[in-house]
Protein backbone atom coordinates (compact mmCIF):
# COMPACT_ATOMS: atom_id res chain seq x y z
CA UNK A 1 0.00 0.00 0.00
CA UNK A 2 1.25 3.47 -0.90
CA UNK A 3 0.47 5.03 2.48
CA UNK A 4 3.94 6.53 2.82
CA UNK A 5 3.62 8.06 -0.65
CA UNK A 6 0.22 9.53 0.19
CA UNK A 7 1.61 10.95 3.42
CA UNK A 8 4.67 12.39 1.69
CA UNK A 9 2.53 14.00 -1.02
CA UNK A 10 0.26 15.48 1.61
CA UNK A 11 3.13 16.85 3.71
CA UNK A 12 4.70 18.45 0.63
CA UNK A 13 1.36 20.10 -0.17
CA UNK A 14 0.98 21.22 3.44
CA UNK A 15 4.42 22.87 3.29
CA UNK A 16 3.54 24.68 0.06
CA UNK A 17 0.21 25.91 1.39
CA UNK A 18 1.47 27.07 4.80
CA UNK A 19 3.16 30.23 3.60
CA UNK A 20 3.95 32.65 6.41
CA UNK A 21 1.03 34.99 7.02
CA UNK A 22 0.28 37.78 9.45
CA UNK A 23 -0.68 38.52 12.15
CA UNK A 24 1.78 36.02 13.60
CA UNK A 25 -0.25 35.76 16.81
CA UNK A 26 -3.07 34.21 14.78
CA UNK A 27 -1.10 32.03 12.38
CA UNK A 28 1.85 30.76 14.46
CA UNK A 29 -0.42 28.53 16.61
CA UNK A 30 -1.94 27.17 13.37
CA UNK A 31 1.50 26.35 11.95
CA UNK A 32 2.41 24.81 15.30
CA UNK A 33 -0.47 22.33 15.50
CA UNK A 34 -0.43 21.49 11.78
CA UNK A 35 3.28 20.67 11.99
CA UNK A 36 3.04 18.49 15.09
CA UNK A 37 4.04 14.94 14.24
CA UNK A 38 0.89 12.96 13.57
CA UNK A 39 -0.34 10.01 11.55
CA UNK A 40 -2.31 12.22 9.11
CA UNK A 41 -4.87 9.43 8.80
CA UNK A 42 -7.73 11.56 7.49
CA UNK A 43 -5.91 13.29 4.62
CA UNK A 44 -4.28 9.96 3.72
CA UNK A 45 -7.77 8.46 3.49
CA UNK A 46 -8.86 11.19 1.08
CA UNK A 47 -5.87 10.60 -1.20
CA UNK A 48 -6.15 6.82 -0.94
CA UNK A 49 -9.86 6.84 -1.78
CA UNK A 50 -9.34 9.11 -4.78
CA UNK A 51 -6.56 6.83 -6.03
CA UNK A 52 -8.56 3.61 -5.52
CA UNK A 53 -11.46 5.01 -7.56
CA UNK A 54 -9.14 6.00 -10.41
CA UNK A 55 -8.76 9.72 -9.70
CA UNK A 56 -5.61 11.84 -9.73
CA UNK A 57 -4.06 12.25 -6.29
CA UNK A 58 -2.98 15.81 -7.12
CA UNK A 59 -6.62 16.78 -7.57
CA UNK A 60 -7.43 15.62 -4.03
CA UNK A 61 -4.64 17.46 -2.20
CA UNK A 62 -6.65 20.60 -1.33
CA UNK A 63 -9.56 18.49 -0.08
CA UNK A 64 -7.15 16.41 2.02
CA UNK A 65 -5.71 19.58 3.53
CA UNK A 66 -9.21 20.91 4.21
CA UNK A 67 -9.97 17.70 6.13
CA UNK A 68 -6.75 18.00 8.13
CA UNK A 69 -7.35 21.68 8.91
CA UNK A 70 -10.90 21.02 10.06
CA UNK A 71 -9.68 18.13 12.22
CA UNK A 72 -7.08 20.33 13.88
CA UNK A 73 -9.62 23.11 14.42
CA UNK A 74 -11.77 20.60 16.32
CA UNK A 75 -8.74 19.40 18.33
CA UNK A 76 -7.82 22.92 19.46
CA UNK A 77 -11.36 23.59 20.68
CA UNK A 78 -11.71 20.08 22.12
CA UNK A 79 -8.52 20.58 24.14
CA UNK A 80 -9.86 23.89 25.46
CA UNK A 81 -13.13 22.27 26.56
CA UNK A 82 -11.24 19.40 28.21
CA UNK A 83 -8.49 21.65 29.59
CA UNK A 84 -6.07 19.08 28.15
CA UNK A 85 -2.34 19.76 28.70
CA UNK A 86 -1.03 17.52 25.88
CA UNK A 87 -1.84 16.78 22.25
CA UNK A 88 0.30 14.30 20.29
CA UNK A 89 2.77 14.40 23.16
CA UNK A 90 3.22 18.19 22.87
CA UNK A 91 1.79 21.17 24.76
CA UNK A 92 -1.71 22.08 23.59
CA UNK A 93 -2.25 25.39 21.79
CA UNK A 94 -4.23 27.07 24.59
CA UNK A 95 -1.58 26.05 27.15
CA UNK A 96 1.35 27.21 24.97
CA UNK A 97 -0.28 30.54 24.06
CA UNK A 98 -3.59 31.42 25.70
CA UNK A 99 -7.26 30.48 25.80
CA UNK A 100 -8.21 33.40 23.54
CA UNK A 101 -5.50 32.49 21.04
CA UNK A 102 -6.74 28.90 20.95
CA UNK A 103 -10.30 30.03 20.20
CA UNK A 104 -9.34 32.52 17.49
CA UNK A 105 -6.70 30.35 15.78
CA UNK A 106 -9.11 27.43 15.82
CA UNK A 107 -11.78 29.60 14.17
CA UNK A 108 -9.29 30.69 11.51
CA UNK A 109 -8.42 27.05 10.78
CA UNK A 110 -12.10 26.27 10.18
CA UNK A 111 -12.47 29.17 7.74
CA UNK A 112 -9.21 28.25 5.98
CA UNK A 113 -10.43 24.66 5.58
CA UNK A 114 -13.66 25.89 3.98
CA UNK A 115 -11.71 28.23 1.73
CA UNK A 116 -9.63 25.36 0.34
CA UNK A 117 -12.73 23.75 -1.15
CA UNK A 118 -13.11 26.80 -3.40
CA UNK A 119 -10.41 25.31 -5.64
CA UNK A 120 -13.07 22.86 -6.91
CA UNK A 121 -15.71 23.80 -9.48
CA UNK A 122 -19.40 23.29 -10.16
CA UNK A 123 -21.11 20.11 -8.96
CA UNK A 124 -17.90 18.81 -7.42
CA UNK A 125 -17.61 21.89 -5.21
CA UNK A 126 -21.28 21.64 -4.28
CA UNK A 127 -20.93 17.96 -3.29
CA UNK A 128 -17.76 18.57 -1.29
CA UNK A 129 -19.14 21.67 0.42
CA UNK A 130 -22.43 19.94 1.31
CA UNK A 131 -20.55 17.01 2.83
CA UNK A 132 -18.14 19.36 4.64
CA UNK A 133 -20.84 21.47 6.27
CA UNK A 134 -22.93 18.39 7.19
CA UNK A 135 -19.89 16.77 8.78
CA UNK A 136 -18.80 19.94 10.57
CA UNK A 137 -22.21 20.35 12.17
CA UNK A 138 -22.29 16.65 13.18
CA UNK A 139 -18.87 16.97 14.82
CA UNK A 140 -20.15 19.95 16.83
CA UNK A 141 -23.23 17.92 17.84
CA UNK A 142 -20.99 15.08 18.97
CA UNK A 143 -18.81 17.45 20.95
CA UNK A 144 -21.89 18.87 22.70
CA UNK A 145 -23.11 15.37 23.61
CA UNK A 146 -19.64 14.60 24.96
CA UNK A 147 -19.74 17.79 27.01
CA UNK A 148 -23.28 17.03 28.25
CA UNK A 149 -22.31 13.51 29.31
CA UNK A 150 -19.75 14.90 31.75
CA UNK A 151 -22.50 16.30 33.97
CA UNK A 152 -24.99 13.43 33.97
CA UNK A 153 -25.05 9.73 34.73
CA UNK A 154 -28.20 9.22 32.70
CA UNK A 155 -26.27 7.90 29.68
CA UNK A 156 -26.17 4.43 28.13
CA UNK A 157 -23.83 2.63 25.75
CA UNK A 158 -26.08 3.26 22.73
CA UNK A 159 -26.05 7.02 23.36
CA UNK A 160 -22.28 6.88 23.74
CA UNK A 161 -21.86 5.10 20.38
CA UNK A 162 -24.02 7.79 18.77
CA UNK A 163 -21.83 10.47 20.33
CA UNK A 164 -18.53 9.03 19.06
CA UNK A 165 -20.11 8.41 15.66
CA UNK A 166 -20.80 12.14 15.41
CA UNK A 167 -17.69 13.42 17.12
CA UNK A 168 -15.13 11.14 15.46
CA UNK A 169 -16.41 8.64 12.91
CA UNK A 170 -18.25 10.99 10.54
CA UNK A 171 -15.00 12.84 9.74
CA UNK A 172 -13.19 9.58 8.95
CA UNK A 173 -16.12 8.63 6.70
CA UNK A 174 -16.21 12.06 5.03
CA UNK A 175 -12.46 11.94 4.38
CA UNK A 176 -12.96 8.81 2.30
CA UNK A 177 -16.04 10.15 0.52
CA UNK A 178 -14.15 13.34 -0.37
CA UNK A 179 -11.71 11.21 -2.35
CA UNK A 180 -14.54 9.31 -4.02
CA UNK A 181 -16.28 12.55 -5.05
CA UNK A 182 -13.07 13.96 -6.57
CA UNK A 183 -12.52 10.69 -8.48
CA UNK A 184 -16.15 10.88 -9.78
CA UNK A 185 -17.05 7.54 -8.20
CA UNK A 186 -20.68 6.36 -8.39
CA UNK A 187 -23.16 7.31 -5.69
CA UNK A 188 -23.30 3.67 -4.57
CA UNK A 189 -19.53 3.42 -4.22
CA UNK A 190 -19.39 6.78 -2.46
CA UNK A 191 -21.92 5.57 0.12
CA UNK A 192 -20.16 2.24 0.68
CA UNK A 193 -16.76 3.89 1.17
CA UNK A 194 -18.45 6.36 3.56
CA UNK A 195 -19.96 3.53 5.63
CA UNK A 196 -16.65 1.68 5.60
CA UNK A 197 -15.09 4.78 7.16
CA UNK A 198 -17.97 5.33 9.56
CA UNK A 199 -17.69 1.86 11.13
CA UNK A 200 -13.91 1.96 11.08
CA UNK A 201 -14.05 5.35 12.82
CA UNK A 202 -16.26 3.94 15.58
CA UNK A 203 -13.87 1.02 16.04
CA UNK A 204 -10.90 3.40 16.11
CA UNK A 205 -12.48 5.63 18.78
CA UNK A 206 -13.40 2.63 20.94
CA UNK A 207 -9.81 1.51 20.68
CA UNK A 208 -8.71 5.05 21.59
CA UNK A 209 -10.83 4.78 24.74
CA UNK A 210 -9.28 1.41 25.57
CA UNK A 211 -5.72 2.67 25.03
CA UNK A 212 -6.37 5.78 27.12
CA UNK A 213 -6.58 3.54 30.18
CA UNK A 214 -4.75 0.36 29.19
CA UNK A 215 -2.33 1.55 26.51
CA UNK A 216 0.73 2.28 28.64
CA UNK A 217 2.58 5.59 28.92
CA UNK A 218 3.50 6.17 25.26
CA UNK A 219 0.08 6.93 23.86
CA UNK A 220 0.83 10.64 23.30
CA UNK A 221 -1.88 11.97 25.61
CA UNK A 222 -2.33 12.26 29.34
CA UNK A 223 -2.65 8.70 30.66
CA UNK A 224 -6.14 7.82 31.93
CA UNK A 225 -7.28 11.30 30.92
CA UNK A 226 -10.81 10.01 30.37
CA UNK A 227 -11.02 8.85 33.99
CA UNK A 228 -9.48 12.08 35.29
CA UNK A 229 -12.00 14.12 33.26
CA UNK A 230 -14.91 11.84 34.28
CA UNK A 231 -15.72 10.99 30.65
CA UNK A 232 -18.54 8.47 30.25
CA UNK A 233 -16.77 6.14 27.83
CA UNK A 234 -17.81 2.62 26.85
CA UNK A 235 -15.60 1.26 29.65
CA UNK A 236 -17.39 3.32 32.29
CA UNK A 237 -20.93 2.83 30.95
CA UNK A 238 -20.60 -0.93 30.44
CA UNK A 239 -19.10 -1.36 33.90
CA UNK A 240 -21.97 0.68 35.39
CA UNK A 241 -24.47 -1.48 33.48
CA UNK A 242 -22.95 -4.76 34.75
CA UNK A 243 -21.93 -3.79 38.28
CA UNK A 244 -23.81 -4.69 41.42
CA UNK A 245 -25.42 -1.89 43.42
CA UNK A 246 -22.46 -1.39 45.73
CA UNK A 247 -19.92 -1.15 42.91
CA UNK A 248 -22.23 1.06 40.82
CA UNK A 249 -22.50 3.53 43.68
CA UNK A 250 -18.75 3.41 44.19
CA UNK A 251 -18.06 4.06 40.51
CA UNK A 252 -20.49 6.98 40.40
CA UNK A 253 -18.94 8.52 43.52
CA UNK A 254 -15.47 8.21 42.02
CA UNK A 255 -16.70 9.99 38.88
CA UNK A 256 -18.12 12.83 40.96
CA UNK A 257 -14.58 13.59 42.15
CA UNK A 258 -13.06 16.42 40.14
CA UNK A 259 -9.64 16.47 41.80
CA UNK A 260 -6.88 14.40 40.17
CA UNK A 261 -5.99 11.35 42.23
CA UNK A 262 -3.83 8.31 41.42
CA UNK A 263 -6.02 6.38 43.84
CA UNK A 264 -9.14 7.28 41.86
CA UNK A 265 -7.58 6.12 38.58
CA UNK A 266 -6.46 2.84 40.17
CA UNK A 267 -9.85 2.14 41.78
CA UNK A 268 -11.78 2.85 38.57
CA UNK A 269 -9.37 0.72 36.54
CA UNK A 270 -9.82 -2.18 38.97
CA UNK A 271 -13.60 -1.94 38.62
CA UNK A 272 -13.29 -2.00 34.83
CA UNK A 273 -11.13 -5.12 35.08
CA UNK A 274 -13.41 -6.81 37.63
CA UNK A 275 -16.37 -6.63 35.24
CA UNK A 276 -14.22 -7.57 32.24
CA UNK A 277 -15.13 -4.44 30.29
CA UNK A 278 -11.67 -4.29 28.65
CA UNK A 279 -12.50 -7.63 26.97
CA UNK A 280 -16.01 -6.42 26.07
CA UNK A 281 -14.72 -3.26 24.41
CA UNK A 282 -12.25 -5.35 22.42
CA UNK A 283 -15.19 -7.43 21.17
CA UNK A 284 -16.99 -4.23 20.09
CA UNK A 285 -13.85 -3.03 18.31
CA UNK A 286 -13.71 -6.30 16.34
CA UNK A 287 -17.44 -6.10 15.54
CA UNK A 288 -17.28 -2.60 14.08
CA UNK A 289 -14.09 -3.41 12.20
CA UNK A 290 -15.88 -6.39 10.60
CA UNK A 291 -18.88 -4.18 9.69
CA UNK A 292 -16.45 -1.79 8.01
CA UNK A 293 -14.84 -4.51 5.92
CA UNK A 294 -18.23 -5.87 4.78
CA UNK A 295 -18.87 -2.59 2.94
CA UNK A 296 -15.67 -3.15 0.98
CA UNK A 297 -17.15 -6.26 -0.66
CA UNK A 298 -19.90 -4.11 -2.22
CA UNK A 299 -17.52 -1.69 -3.92
CA UNK A 300 -17.18 -1.85 -7.71
CA UNK A 301 -13.38 -1.80 -7.66
CA UNK A 302 -10.81 -4.50 -8.39
CA UNK A 303 -10.30 -7.29 -5.87
CA UNK A 304 -6.71 -6.23 -5.15
CA UNK A 305 -7.96 -2.73 -4.25
CA UNK A 306 -10.54 -4.21 -1.88
CA UNK A 307 -7.74 -6.14 -0.21
CA UNK A 308 -5.82 -2.88 0.23
CA UNK A 309 -8.76 -1.40 2.13
CA UNK A 310 -9.00 -4.50 4.32
CA UNK A 311 -5.27 -4.36 5.00
CA UNK A 312 -5.56 -0.67 5.86
CA UNK A 313 -8.26 -1.45 8.44
CA UNK A 314 -6.04 -4.12 10.02
CA UNK A 315 -3.01 -1.83 10.13
CA UNK A 316 -5.03 1.04 11.56
CA UNK A 317 -6.54 -1.04 14.32
CA UNK A 318 -3.16 -2.61 15.12
CA UNK A 319 -1.76 0.95 15.42
CA UNK A 320 0.76 0.16 12.69
CA UNK A 321 -0.15 3.37 10.82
Amino acid sequence: MKLNIYKADFLNHLKKRLLKKRPEGLYNPIYYILNLEGKRIRPILTLMSCDLFGGKITNALDAALAVEMFHNFSLIHDDIMDDAPLRRGAITVHEKWSLNTGILSGDALLVWAKQLLESYDGEQYKSLNTLFTKTALEVCEGQQYDFDFETTFDVNVEQYINMITLKTAVLVAASLKFGAIIASASQKDSEHIYNYGLNLGIAFQLQDDYLDVFGGDNFGKQKAGDIIENKKTFLFLKTLELANEKDSEKLIELYKTKVFSEEKVNEVTLLFEEYKTPQLIEEEIRRYTLKATLHIDNLSIEKNKKELLKDFAKQLMNREI
